[in-house]
């Protein structure tokens, strides 16, 4: 007995359990926002690599295409019937054709005595490139290169080229101070706008990770709640039981029919802690999703009449008269939560409408929707207490006794699986009416 009334103790730091849940959502939230800020930035990574280098070997192939437009250029000058051959006169035949800065090209002539004609306004005294020239006029193939001119890099195409005078070599220049200054500005638009999206992308990764820990966040509040009220549901029958042992075993030679009513009082108390128990069990399987339904075609009709068999002693004892106006209606379900849910809403309805009182059950079908209502005649629902009549373990202040709390949470619990709605209101003419809604079977 040591070990129940520990067990089933109230909880004695609610408030420290509550604190302990936030410091866990808390901690939960930073991670979310963190692996979303990760993700977005190795994605960012990946994409601003690709970009990158898809940006500037576009570029290099801009230049390259460059250079050997501008060298195929000089080629067909230099090969043109009429060339004057190496001379005084030759660049200012072929000036237009080497270009300049302002072509974005640099070309150079070098003839095969080794005379460079270089164009008046080159930016560089670095050319040509002798070993270039030396070795493409050596190898007769062309050449492409990066180099440092003047302080600036630039890529160099060296070509050479038969006449009849001999071997040319063709050397166009481009500096690569526009490309670099283009991916240059691409590595800031990447660096910045990354740096703006991880940003967002955290900020935004805390408001989802906000709402999404709603549902979390009252999860453990209902956890906590609903093992505080077991706790004191349980906490009642279990004293019964403990007062009625302790009466037995003040009279351990007394005959079973002289120690008054502890083995009722007992057996009274089992009944209700296993139905309480059966409660219990049913709501934590259905809020871990472990409940299936046995689905099929059920006539809603056929349920109530078989609630209203099921409750018809209890309903004369009390004085109640219960009254049926059904049709035949098909919806789609399980037969036995089906018939629970009638049990539980007509027993509610037969605890308090009192006596003498009349229960009314009405199954219809309403265009697309089975419905089915449960009335009494009794002292309806207060206005305050509409909105918690479907909690677990809430009862109404005035609620008659040996109630558990969990008969409407299972009943709104069976609608919502079947895919339908529960209500509760007072009646025009006094009492409460509970009506259900469900998808009706073609």
């Amino acid at each position: 007995m040591s070990r129940l009334r520990t067990l089933f103790a109230p909880e004695p730091r609610h408030e420290s359990a509550a604190e302990g849940d936030v410091r866990l959502l808390r901690g939960v939230r930073w991670r979310l926002v963190a692996w979303s800020g990760a993700i977005t930035l190795a994605i960012l990574l990946v994409l601003g690599v690709a970009v990158y280098a898809t940006t500037a070997a576009n570029l290099a192939r801009s230049t390259e295409a460059a250079l050997e437009a501008r060298a195929r250029q000089i080629d067909e000058t230099l090969s043109r019937p009429g060339f004057p051959g190496p001379g005084p006169d030759l660049y200012h035949t072929i000036g237009l054709a080497i270009g300049g800065p302002a072509s974005g090209t640099i070309g150079v002539i070098v003839t095969p005595q080794n005379v460079a004609f270089v164009p008046r306004d080159a930016p560089t005294q670095g050319l040509p490139i002798s070993d270039a020239v030396t070795t493409a006029r050596a190898s007769g193939q062309a050449q492409l290169r990066e180099v440092q001119l003047s302080g600036a890099s630039a890529r160099v195409l060296t070509e050479p080229i038969d006449l009849g005078e001999g071997r040319y070599v063709i050397q166009v220049v481009a500096f690569r101070n526009a490309e670099e200054s283009t991916l240059g500005t691409l590595l800031l638009i990447l660096l910045f706008g990354g740096l703006g999206a991880v940003a967002m992308a955290s900020a935004g990764g805390w408001l989802y990770a906000s709402r999404a820990l709603v549902p979390i966040r009252d999860s453990l509040r209902r956890q906590r709640e609903f093992a505080a009220d077991a706790s004191h549901e349980l906490r009642t029958p279990l004293t019964i039981l403990r007062g009625s042992l302790e009466d037995l075993r003040r009279h351990p030679d007394e005959p079973v029919g002289k120690v008054g009513t502890a083995l009722e009082d007992m057996s009274a108390e089992i009944v209700h802690m296993t139905e309480l128990v059966d409660g219990l069990l049913l709501l934590a399987r259905a809020d871990s999703g472990v409940v299936e339904l046995q689905r099929g075609t059920v006539d809603l009709a056929d349920a109530a009449t078989a609630a209203l068999g099921e409750l018809t002693p209890i309903a004369t004892e009390r004085g109640v008269n219960l009254a049926f106006d059904g049709q035949p209606t098909q919806v789609t379900g399980d037969f036995a939560r089906l018939r629970q849910l009638a049990v539980i809403l007509v027993d509610n309805a037969i605890r308090h409408a009192g006596g003498p009182a009349q229960v009314s059950v009405h199954v219809a079908r309403e265009g697309s929707a089975a419905v089915l209502q449960v009335e009494d005649t009794g002292r309806g629902i207060r206005a305050d207490d509409i909105g918690h009549v479907f909690e677990r373990f809430w009862r109404a202040s005035d609620a008659p006794p040996g109630g558990l709390g969990l008969g409407l949470a299972i009943a709104s619990w069976i609608a919502e699986r079947h895919g339908g709605s529960i209500s509760a209101a007072d009646r025009p003419g006094g009492g409460a009416r509970f009506e259900v809604r469900l998808p009706a079977s073609a």
